[in-house]
């Protein structure tokens, strides 16, 4: 099979090449650290309706589960910070994450070419590409294969870099060279957690996904309980404020991948054009965007509630 540094190397080189931020390695095996934290997390059902949270624990924990005779996580991050925001100060806002194309289309397409180049390069590795579709805990590799730490606001952080990125991973069955993780850079500061609209960072490092504004405008199903009215700081489409006001994020630099790049009338849209908005303009607007998630109904129940 050849020189496990060399096929590391080639991996890593490839990577960056197909636009990738950064590439780190870990060594595919149970997270322990992390077993305790996900357990205690849904006990005090932190996931509010993300029951899809409780299944598969053990493959959440464990790679091998999820693919037989692995032997390493290759943690990818791609970055999706945008060079232009919504103009309109006033208008509901949208997660910068979902300005453009979905992102799990995306960076499927780039890892499946990660996968044939691995193929074509090193011989026949097995392995599976995962971005955000399956039970593995993203932050939890990326931080153990060196690529940033876990910050208080649960976001995993990178010096230089910030938090503006996608997390994705392939699990092979290919012995490589292990990286190692990062010390933690948040220090005394707080600034997530005094900024954060509804409280939902509970303590440094726990997040109540019950009480996260993007909790409620994405994946809450019913109404928004009337409680928070007010307190959503007029986003309808995810939360960026605890990585808005995060100092790392004085670093972050545009991305350079058009797929990502919002139509313009999406950056145009005024606070009334939003709150007329029909079922057209949103299947223009977000044609092949993470925003149909919520679906225009979806949508508008937020945009409402920020009346």
């Amino acid at each position: 099979m050849g020189n496990i540094a060399t096929h590391t190397q080639l991996i890593k080189t490839e990577a960056k090449r197909l636009g990738f931020l950064s590439c780190g390695v870990s060594k595919a095996e149970f997270l322990e650290q992390e077993a305790p934290r996900l357990e205690n997390w849904l006990n005090q059902n932190m996931h509010g309706q993300m029951s899809y949270m409780e299944n598969h624990f053990d493959k959440r924990l464990d790679p091998t589960k999820l693919v037989e005779g692995s032997k390493s996580v290759i943690s990818l991050l791609l970055n999706y910070f945008p060079s232009e925001t919504q103009k309109d100060p006033d208008a509901p806002k949208i997660s910068k994450y979902a300005y453009g194309q979905d992102y799990h289309h995306v960076i499927k397409s780039k890892l499946r070419q990660l996968q044939e180049f691995i193929s074509e390069q090193i011989g026949e590795v097995h392995g599976r590409a995962f971005v955000d579709s399956a039970p593995v805990l993203d932050k939890a590799w990326a931080a153990k294969s060196g690529l940033g730490w876990i910050g208080k606001n649960s976001n995993l952080l990178t010096q230089k870099v910030g938090s503006y990125y996608f997390i994705a991973e392939l699990i092979v069955d290919l012995d490589l060279e292990y990286d190692t993780p990062v010390t933690d850079h948040c220090g005394t500061c707080t600034a997530c957690i005094d900024a954060c609209p509804t409280q939902a960072i509970v303590d440094p490092y726990v997040v109540d996904g019950s009480k996260c504004i993007s909790y409620f405008t994405i994946e809450l199903k019913e109404e928004i309980p009337s409680d928070y009215r007010g307190k959503f700081d007029d986003w309808m489409f995810g939360c960026d404020v605890c990585q808005d006001v995060c100092p790392w994020n004085r670093f972050s630099k545009s991305h350079n991948e058009p797929l990502f790049n919002p139509k313009p009338e999406l950056l145009e849209m005024t606070k009334k054009d939003w709150e007329e908005i029909t079922q057209e303009v949103f299947s223009k607007v977000f044609q092949k965007s993470a925003v149909k998630r919520t679906k225009f109904s979806g949508l508008s129940r937020n945009i409402d509630f920020l009346k």
